[in-house]
């Protein structure tokens, strides 16, 4: 096993309540359970040797080429190993739990077959449970069934024939030989500790879950109404999405791992497994946009009921990000017993940027609960009225802004943009409601905020809207100016904004969020370009007109997408994939970056052309 992989060199595969990471080589190392935030099993990725791994693999000699792609428009992965010796593969699945109630028990199934020739694979599974801090005994019921056992959780391996499986102190190896024709499974099912040994798998229970994993995806993206120039890469986002969204509560999280660096060897390494109130209500929109209601309907309840509980840790009536069911306690601990990815420390388990003051989050809550036709009912307008008015009363304050910064509080100019969304579709929403609302106040502060924003977020100097109040530097975040209505995307002031965008902060098409030389964030190191922007740029280059320029940029960005059509959150100096992977943001900006470059082609092509036009022509 390599010891650390690239970070794109993996796939996902997940039940809707957890997911996997299967590496390009055929291992999993990384996989926590029962939840996306619970701890680890396999957590290979952030320590080679103690994190824990499994691996299926064809001997070096004979391995050959080794390749990896998603089954069309699924979640289920193969791995493809062609050598001179025969073809073969392993098929990653996990089959999507459909109850609303979280369950201890996941399983993840891994299909081995040769379809030409005869390969001999080698089989190692070692778990390291609690993030490689609980030890486990091992358990052998018979040849084929291994149970490891820890404090916390079980893990239980069952395999068919042939496979064998042989004690390697506390975890288990095989070596098994397939012809042409053959297969073989290994079934792997998390558990609560002390629960009983799994019914043996059969081929028949198999074949049945893997149909049943086929239908479930191919079903669920036929209710997508995307019929655009990319489907491929918007159909894969859309599943990516889905499958970083934990279904008993419809709470999307940032990213299914934690820890992995955004500079290797720095110190810019967080845990992303939980629902950030901003991304989660952007994610949802992209789904909807895309004809997914119901998940966008499961998020609004999620979000109503993280409202009317309270009792965050922040002391706001929202914090900017939650656990997946709801729980605000995120207390960040440092793992120093795990070395990180390629040494990259220190590994942060939890989030300590639950407590900050973020006060965008209520412009991305109020444009996600707006969408909604129940929040007409009592129970919801009056917790959204609750909300808003609250606003009303809170918003001029520093906080630490969009990107969690750690070097004080700031007027941010975003944060101020996404306060006037808030009052924006409050007083929409009322109106074309007729809900009873305060739409004098509303009103008074919305039109406040505007002016505060033109008035000091704009700098005579760079004729751009800045980060904040108090400088001078440039803010990738402000790309969203446009979409939100602030303004028009050909509006002179954005139109000069995006100019000064390109010479500060595009380098290639890709874009940097900030530059924390000229603005330090309180963090040391540096971080590649920030894949959420580069796909925000190329939606407001389309908004603005600039359609040649938005999709050279857009088809550039597709290919640093990894081989399944994944991405992480940013993009390295040498083009590389870095940050925790794959990310909720980056797959929603793709999404609406293609939705408005297919919108504003299909207005360029349908117009007739100019005179000036045909002349040159």
């Amino acid at each position: 096993m390599n010891a650390y992989p690239p970070i794109d060199e993996h796939g996902i595969v997940g039940d809707l309540q957890t997911a996997a990471l299967v590496s390009a080589a055929g291992t999993i190392d990384w996989w926590c359970a029962p939840r996306f935030d619970s701890p680890s099993v396999f957590a290979s990725l952030l320590d080679s040797e103690k994190g824990g791994h499994c691996s299926i693999a064809v001997d070096t000699a004979a391995a050959g080429t080794v390749r990896q792609l998603y089954l069309p428009d699924t979640a289920i992965l193969l791995t493809r190993f062609s050598g001179p010796d025969g073809v073969g593969e392993v098929a990653d699945f996990m089959e999507p739990i459909h109850d609303t109630e979280p369950t201890d028990r996941h399983r993840l199934v891994r299909v081995v077959r040769v379809v030409r020739g005869s390969l001999t694979f080698s089989l190692e599974c070692r778990p390291r449970f609690d993030y490689g801090r609980a030890t486990h005994t091992l358990d052998r019921a018979d040849d084929r069934t291994a149970v490891f056992r820890s404090p916390t959780a079980d893990l239980h391996l069952q395999t068919t024939d042939p496979i064998v499986v042989h004690p390697d102190g506390a975890d288990v190896t095989a070596r098994f030989t397939l012809s042409a024709g053959e297969r073989a499974a290994v079934v792997l099912t998390t558990t609560s500790a002390g629960a009983p040994v799994s019914a043996a798998p059969t081929w028949e229970d198999i074949a049945e879950e893997f149909d049943r994993c086929r239908h479930f995806w191919q079903t669920w993206l036929r209710s997508s109404t995307y019929r655009g120039r990319w489907r491929d890469m918007v159909n894969r986002s859309a599943i990516t999405l889905k499958l970083l969204t934990y279904a008993p509560t419809g709470a999307p999280i940032a990213a299914a791992t934690m820890g992995l660096p955004e500079q290797i060897g720095g110190e810019r390494n967080w845990d992303y497994r939980y629902t950030w109130i901003r991304d989660a209500s952007l994610s949802v929109r992209a789904l909807m946009d895309l004809g997914f209601t119901a998940e966008a309907y499961a998020f609004r309840r999620w979000l109503r009921e993280r409202v009317e509980a309270g009792g965050t840790v922040s002391g706001e009536p929202l914090q900017i990000m939650y656990r997946v069911d709801g729980d605000p306690r995120l207390d960040e601990v440092i793992l120093t017993h795990l070395e990180g990815y390629q040494g990259s420390a220190p590994v942060r388990v939890g989030n300590g940027a639950a407590d900050q003051i973020q006060l965008d989050i209520y412009g991305e809550a109020a444009d996600a609960l707006a969408q909604a036709t129940d929040l007409a009912a009592i129970t919801g307008w009056r917790t959204f009225t609750g909300l808003i008015d609250w606003l009303a009363g809170n918003w001029d304050r520093p906080d630490e802004g969009i990107w969690e910064t750690r070097g004080g509080r700031q007027e941010f100019t975003y944060s101020r943009l996404m306060t006037w969304v808030a009052f924006d579709r409050a007083i929409k929403l009322a109106t074309e409601q007729a809900r009873p609302a305060d739409l004098a106040r509303w009103t008074t502060e919305r039109d406040a905020v505007f002016r505060q924003i033109v008035e000091r977020g704009w700098s005579e100097q760079r004729q751009a809207f800045v980060q904040h109040y108090a400088t001078e530097v440039l803010d990738a975040s402000l790309l969203l100016m446009p979409r939100m209505g602030f303004l028009s995307p050909t509006d002179p002031m954005w139109l000069s904004t995006l100019d000064a965008m390109d010479q500060e902060l595009v380098s290639d098409s890709l874009v940097y969020r900030y530059d924390p030389e000229a603005s330090p964030d309180g963090l040391r190191g540096t971080e590649g370009t920030f894949n959420l922007c580069s796909f925000l740029y190329v939606e407001a280059l389309a908004r603005t007109g600039r359609l040649q320029q938005a999709r050279y940029a857009f088809d550039k960005m597709l290919t640093y997408a990894n081989h399944v059509g994944l991405f992480a959150e940013e993009i390295g100096p040498s083009g590389e994939q870095l940050g925790n992977f794959p990310q909720a943001f980056t797959h929603l900006a793709l999404i609406t970056a293609a939705l408005a470059l297919d919108e504003e082609l299909d207005r360029a092509e349908a117009e007739p052309p100019s005179t000036t036009t045909r002349s040159r022509e």
